[in-house]
């Protein structure tokens, strides 16, 4: 028999198993994975940039021709 895959919830760190008995997998309960998802929604998790953009102005506008 295959041992169950065991993995820690990103936010506690308790062991869950990874099968259909975990229903909010990889979160270890409903509390943890809202937790998660209030902190993506709060910006606390970014993705840092390498370089910020070189020029922030408006592209020119054209004019429509008669």
């Amino acid at each position: 028999m295959v041992e169950p895959r065991i993995v820690n919830c990103p936010h506690c760190g308790a062991a869950v198993v990874w099968g259909p008995q975990s229903p909010y997998r990889p979160f270890c309960s409903e509390r943890c994975k809202k937790i998660d998802l209030g902190a993506w929604a709060n910006d606390e998790y970014r993705v840092p940039d390498v370089e910020p953009p070189d020029d922030f102005s408006r592209p020119e506008q054209t004019t429509p021709r008669e």
